[in-house]
């Protein structure tokens, strides 16, 4: 009796072994913010139980130069949650597969590829954000700025952290934004002016946020998703949208060409265009890629659509390298070491 229930149980062990190494693991580049991390990779594989989402995360500049130096020889199947001008650096190089997702035709056109069948399809819009410590502006008699040159005043001198450009997507969609705005000439000759205040060029999009939120430095320049969570957390944080307009990007999902799994990087492509991932997205997100899904998040104006910048993605995309060539030689001195 006890032989045949050590033989039950082995077999038991072996099939469940055996289930378990039938799971098809996808490696997924990714720049998602760890907070969405685990509920897409939750609900994608509850709708995909013989499919394992193996995420390799950094912020996007990372995640991209990881790309690009890895041309030769791709390791990722997927890449999800990076900046779709990044993406598109990634099809200028021939690196994308196309493919057209379950569900497209229900996703606002405007927030994927314009080719068909797309190379990258969009999952929520994300831009720029101020945050600013009232508590601490208060005691530094700090007025509240409302456009991106009140930052370039002098009485805001090193009061004020935003992302490299080179490591964060959201610092280098401030940068590009600025020069689609203002032309190249008006563009760097502001941020001369705002680096005079700048106390710190920080790797992390999220980070400026939490620093203004912790009072370390009166004001951070973020994004929207960080900024609702900091101001949610109940950080006496306002959020300021410039008026000029706001810098932004769209967090996309594309399946790499040299992938040796298309069938599952297909199935998590139908996944995240699906319904069930832009209700994920809109715990943070105020703009998302299914129309009518978004929720009113705290602290997010009801026209924040109508205020995103023109914005060429393409033309991000193309000038990406020359335009961190030129930051980096202008402010590289105040980056925040590498851990």
């Amino acid at each position: 009796m006890t032989t045949l229930l050590a033989a039950v149980v082995g077999v038991t062990v072996l099939a469940g072994s055996a289930a378990a190494q039938q799971k098809t693991p996808l490696l997924v580049y990714t720049a998602l913010e760890t907070d969405a991390m685990r509920l897409y990779k939750t609900g994608f594989e509850k709708a995909n139980p013989d499919i394992e989402i193996k995420w390799v995360r950094d912020s996007t500049g990372i995640i991209t130069a990881k790309l690009l130096a890895e041309k030769a020889n791709p390791q990722a199947d997927v890449v999800a949650g990076v900046a779709a001008s990044s993406l598109a650096l990634l099809d200028q190089e021939g690196m994308l597969q196309g493919y057209e997702p379950k569900g497209f035709d229900q996703l606002s056109p405007g927030y994927s590829d314009t080719q068909r069948p797309p190379k990258w399809v969009g999952m929520d819009v994300w831009a720029a954000t101020v945050c600013f410590n009232t508590v601490e502006a208060k005691k530094r008699n700090l007025p509240k700025p409302e456009s991106w040159k009140d930052l370039a005043k002098p009485v805001y001198k090193g009061m004020i952290t935003m992302p490299h450009p080179a490591s964060s997507g959201t610092g280098y969609l401030d940068v590009s934004s600025w020069i689609q705005m203002w032309g190249e000439q008006e563009a760097w000759k502001y941020m001369d002016a705002l680096h005079e205040n700048i106390a710190q060029y920080v790797h992390s999009g999220s980070k400026p946020c939490k620093q203004a939120g912790s009072g370390e430095f009166p004001i951070g320049i973020s994004f929207e998703f960080r900024a609702h969570q900091v101001k949610k957390s109940g950080a006496p944080v306002d959020l300021i949208f410039p008026k000029e307009g706001l810098g932004w990007d769209i967090e996309g999902t594309s399946i790499m060409k040299t992938t040796k799994k298309p069938e599952a990087a297909k199935r998590l492509a139908d996944w995240m265009a699906s319904k069930e991932a832009n209700v994920v997205s809109s715990n943070w997100w105020a703009v998302v890629a299914m129309p009518g899904v978004a929720s009113k998040l705290e602290g997010i104006p009801e026209n924040y659509e109508k205020l995103l910048a023109k914005n060429d993605l393409n033309w991000a995309a193309k000038n990406r390298e020359r335009i961190l060539a030129e930051w980096s030689k202008r402010y590289e001195g105040k980056a925040e070491g590498k851990p």
